[in-house]
């Protein structure tokens, strides 16, 4: 009687079992989330006293943070540190680059020459618009001089000259956007949810957010000045209440990427009419309803029956517009439109000769 070995059918399932490529597949499609949490080790942070340590407040919230995105399946959190030990700067970067993430978020808190300011603020990077927002870049890229080797790693950086701050300008264009949409569900999320004084979304050169490839954010969750913003951060039920907002603000940030792509909807009537008086010449505008990393069809069964879809391509994300005017009537008239189908964070484009610009 013929036999036949067993051991090549083994082997198959084996390699199934520990080499499976949809199991692979399955960890590559995963939104991944960087959390930072700021300073740690021998530098401890901002000005403190006994109990207000920033860098213990800060990894405090960061590992609530990640503890309830990780409930999400679909949800990859990678961290850059998860106990008080110092992390480079551009380590802390390179980290989430390493992990092709999707988001950076790095949280800190704040200090002032004043015990009575308080309240959050949540920056992306980008110019300093004034001297305040000056200030608390440089008292946190002030961080490089207790690296090792920092004159050659950041080739002769000063981060008290505002002409090297300046520098780091816009690195990020592509991710602005989409960083900005981060901050403000953030700070939303600080204000509405938690009924905390929101100072909003700012712009600063932060180098660990000039490090990054991504959309990333710096959170300065409040003042470590302020006696009672403090008791507040260093209180469990303090943190509790910043990582679910945090938390809550990244996952509003993710369903807005993975638009819908089933539900219909009723035509938009709405048109653009060139021939208005409110006609600036040389300029268009779209309104953006959506980004996303899945490539759709342009078409109005997919984005809840608006219509005069376009995309563009920017990285790995695709950019969703609806309508296409040079009268700013009528792109006002399509923004509204668009939130009344539900894209509550739509908002204008404008384009100057086919170019976008700012």
């Amino acid at each position: 009687m013929k036999t036949t070995s067993i051991y090549p059918l083994v082997l198959f399932i084996l390699l199934l079992t520990f080499f499976n490529p949809l199991k692979i597949n399955a960890q590559n499609n995963k939104f991944v989330v960087v959390l930072d949490a700021g300073h740690g080790g021998h530098d401890p942070g901002k000005p403190y006293k006994k109990g207000f340590h920033e860098k213990n407040i800060a990894l405090s919230v960061v590992l609530k943070v990640g503890k309830i995105l990780e409930k999400n399946n679909d949800i990859k959190v990678v961290y850059t540190r998860t106990t008080d030990v110092f992390v480079d700067l551009f380590k802390r970067g390179k980290v989430a680059n390493d992990a092709n993430a999707d988001l950076f978020v790095s949280v800190h808190c704040n200090a002032a020459a004043s015990k009575q300011a308080h309240g959050s603020e949540t920056y992306v990077l980008g110019v300093h618009r004034n001297q305040t927002n000056l200030n608390v870049a440089k008292a946190e890229n002030s961080v490089i001089y207790l690296e090792d080797n920092h004159e050659e790693t950041y080739k002769g950086y000063d981060p008290n000259k505002p002409e090297s701050l300046i520098g780091l300008t816009l690195a990020q264009e592509e991710y602005l956007d989409q960083s900005i949409l981060l901050a403000s569900l953030v700070e939303g999320q600080f204000k509405n949810k938690l009924k905390r004084k929101s100072r909003g979304v700012k712009q600063a050169g932060f180098i660990v957010l000039h490090q990054t490839v991504m959309p990333s954010i710096l959170v300065e969750t409040g003042f470590v000045t302020n006696p009672t913003e403090a008791k507040y951060l260093s209180s469990a039920a303090g943190q509790k209440k910043l990582s679910e907002s945090i938390s809550a603000a990244v996952l509003k940030y993710k369903s807005s990427l993975y638009v819908n792509t089933t539900e219909p909807g009723i035509s938009n009537n709405s048109s653009s009419n060139p021939s208005e008086l409110n006609t600036d010449i040389g300029f268009t505008y779209k309104v953006q309803i959506a980004a996303s990393k899945n490539n759709l069809a342009a078409k109005s069964y997919n984005f809840k029956g608006l219509t005069s879809i376009s995309k563009e391509k920017t990285g790995a994300i695709y950019r969703y517009f609806s309508g296409e005017t040079s009268s700013l009537s009528d792109i006002e008239r399509l923004k509204s439109a668009a939130i009344k189908k539900g894209y509550t964070t739509a908002y204008i484009v404008t384009y100057k000769n086919g170019k976008r610009i700012k």
